[in-house]
C-alpha cells in the first residue's frame, strides 16, 4: 500500500509509540495526585507543555491540553461569542469552523465568511472593512479566525497581516495552524496570533489529543468545567499517555522539519510536473509556490474524482477526494467551490498529500496508475 493522505491523518512514529507505552502500562498515576507516581506523572505532562512553547516561543503557561483541533476551534469560537456577537472567518476553513460558526448563527451570533481567490487567498480589503465596534449599531466584532494553511489546497495565508489587521481594530485573532503545525516553522509572535489551533496526529503523533496555545488566558471562558486540571479551563483528568505521545511527536518533527520539508516539497514538485505534464485537463488548485510542501490538489475534467480514489485504492494507492472529514459529501468541496470553480468540474478533484516516509518510487507508481485510471474513466463518460 502506498499511502498518499497524510492531511488526513499520518502515521505515529515509532519516538511516540515508545514514549507512550509506560502511561498505558505501569506509569499510571493521576498528574493531580500528590503521591510520587502522580507528581511523576506531572512533571512528563509538564515537560510535554514546555516542549510545545519552544516550538512556538512562547511560554509553557500559554498552552492548553485538548482532545484535538476540532475541539481547539470550538472552544475559540465559543469564547469569541461570550466576548461579543460577530465573528470574522472566511469561506474555505474546516469544518470544525464552519459548522461550528453556523450553530453560533443559530444562536444569533453574526457571522461573516470572507471570500478568497483563486489561489485560497482570503480577501483582505473585505477582512479590513466587515468589522463592527457596537457604537452605530449593537453588533460588536470579538473575534478573526483564518487558518494558517488549507487542508485541502495547502495555500498558506498570510497571517502575520491579517493578525495586524484585527489587533488595529481591537479584536483577537486565532489561526487554525492543524494542517500546518510540525511541518513548517511557526513563531506565534512573529505571527501575532493570539490563539493557534492544533493536533497531534497531523504530525505523527496519537489521534485524540491536541492543543491550544492562548496568548492571554485571562481571555478564555473555561472549555469544561470540573476539576482543576489545565488552571480550571478544562477540567477532567489529562490524556496523558496521549499527552506524552504528542509531546514526542513534536521533539521528532521539529528535529528534522527542514529535511522532511525539503523531501516533501521535491516530492511534490516532481509529481505535480509529471501529472500536468503527462494527463491532459487538469489543473492544480491552490497557489503554486506558496503551500504546504506536500500537498497537491488537482481537478480533472470530465471524471469524478471519488470514482478515482476508489481505484487508485484498488491498484495500492491512497489518495482522497477532498477533506477526510467530509469524504461523504454529496456537494462538490465547499474550498475548491469557493475558488470559482464550475460545480461540474469541481467533482473531478483529488488531494494527494505527501509524507516524509513516500519515496519517489511510489510517486512514479502514483502518476502511471493515474493516467492510466484517468484514462479509463474518461472512456466511459
Amino acid at each position: 500500500m502506498i499511502y498518499l493522505d497524510n492531511a488526513a491523518t499520518t502515521k505515529i512514529c515509532e519516538k511516540a509509540v515508545k514514549a507512550m507505552e509506560p502511561y498505558l502500562k505501569e506509569e499510571y498515576g493521576n498528574p493531580s495526585g500528590i503521591y510520587s507516581i502522580g507528581r511523576k506523572t506531572r512533571e512528563q505532562v509538564e515537560k510535554v507543555r514546555w516542549t510545545i512553547a519552544k516550538s512556538l516561543n512562547c511560554k509553557p503557561e500559554n498552552i492548553f491540553f485538548t482532545s484535538g483541533g476540532t475541539e481547539s476551534d470550538n472552544w475559540v469560537l465559543d469564547n469569541g461569542a461570550y466576548l461579543g456577537n460577530h465573528i470574522i472567518t472566511s469561506k474555505i476553513e474546516h469544518h470544525a469552523i464552519l459548522n461550528k460558526c453556523k450553530q453560533l448563527e443559530n444562536e444569533g451570533i453574526k457571522v461573516t465568511y470572507v471570500d478568497v481567490d483563486k489561489n485560497g487567498f482570503v480577501d483582505m480589503e473585505q477582512i479590513k472593512t466587515d468589522y463592527k465596534d457596537g457604537f452605530e449599531n449593537p453588533v460588536r466584532t470579538s473575534l478573526v479566525s483564518i487558518m494558517l494553511a488549507n487542508n485541502e489546497i495547502g495555500t498558506i495565508e498570510p497571517i502575520r497581516n491579517i493578525a495586524m489587521v484585527a489587533h488595529r481594530k481591537g479584536v483577537l485573532f486565532h489561526t487554525d495552524a492543524v494542517q500546518a503545525f510540525g511541518h513548517i516553522p511557526i513563531d506565534v509572535n512573529y505571527l501575532g496570533v493570539d490563539m493557534l489551533s492544533a493536533s497531534s496526529h497531523k504530525f505523527n503523533g496519537p489521534k485524540g489529543v491536541g492543543f491550544l496555545y492562548v496568548r492571554n488566558p485571562k481571555e478564555m471562558m473555561p472549555l469544561i468545567y470540573g476539576g482543576g486540571q489545565e488552571k480550571g479551563k478544562r477540567g477532567g483528568t489529562e490524556n496523558v499517555a496521549g499527552i506524552i505521545g504528542m509531546g514526542a511527536a513534536v521533539e521528532d518533527s521539529m528535529r528534522n522539519m527542514s529535511a522532511r520539508y525539503n523531501k516533501e516539497k521535491n516530492l511534490r514538485d516532481y509529481m505535480v510536473k509529471r501529472i500536468l505534464g503527462e494527463i491532459p485537463n487538469v489543473s492544480l488548485n491552490g497557489h503554486y509556490t506558496n503551500r504546504l510542501p506536500g500537498n497537491a490538489s488537482f481537478t480533472f475534467d470530465g471524471i469524478n474524482g471519488t470514482s478515482l480514489v476508489v481505484i487508485m485504492d484498488e491498484e495500492g494507492v491512497c489518495i482522497s477526494a477532498g477533506s477526510a472529514c467530509a469524504a461523504s459529501a454529496e456537494k462538490p468541496s465547499h474550498v475548491i467551490s469557493a475558488l470559482g470553480i464550475p460545480k461540474e468540474k469541481a467533482y473531478g478533484t483529488i488531494r494527494i498529500t505527501i509524507g516524509h516516509e513516500n519515496t519517489r518510487k511510489e510517486i512514479d507508481y502514483t502518476v502511471e496508475k493515474l493516467k492510466a485510471s484517468v484514462k479509463e474513466l474518461r472512456a466511459k463518460s
